[in-house]
């Protein structure tokens, strides 16, 4: 699957209910690393070509198909979490404590409280 295609499947109901339906099995760190590009794209201060790379990656979180099938035990979303680390590598001068912050609020209500913002 080419990365570009993987933005046309981004929406945002379907990036929740991914993330609600996968939370426990993807893990905190999948988990943390796509709120933070999520919270990232929502902010005006966001420019256009950091959300396009920020929506294709969390489109292709959000594909029911891609390279290493979700529901495989230990490695299922290993080609997600490479894909939101390669998108928060370009665009990380714009994720924000505060992104940061609505990242964290959202996973402890989903995992239970953390120590401190990353």
């Amino acid at each position: 699957m080419q990365v570009e295609n993987s933005a046309h499947a981004y929406s945002e109901g379907g990036f929740w209910q991914k993330l609600s339906a996968a939370a426990r099995l993807a893990g905190r760190d999948v988990v943390e690393r796509a709120l933070w590009l999520f919270y990232t794209a929502k902010s005006p201060l966001t420019p256009a070509w950091a959300r396009a790379t920020i929506y294709a990656a969390l489109g292709y979180f959000i594909l029911p198909v891609d390279a290493v099938p979700d529901m495989l035990p230990m490695v299922g979303y290993t080609d997600d979490l490479a894909m939101l680390v390669a998108a928060y590598s370009a665009v990380s001068e714009y994720i924000t404590r505060d992104t940061k912050a609505k990242a964290k609020e959202q996973l402890d209500r989903w995992f239970g409280p953390s120590p401190g913002i990353r």
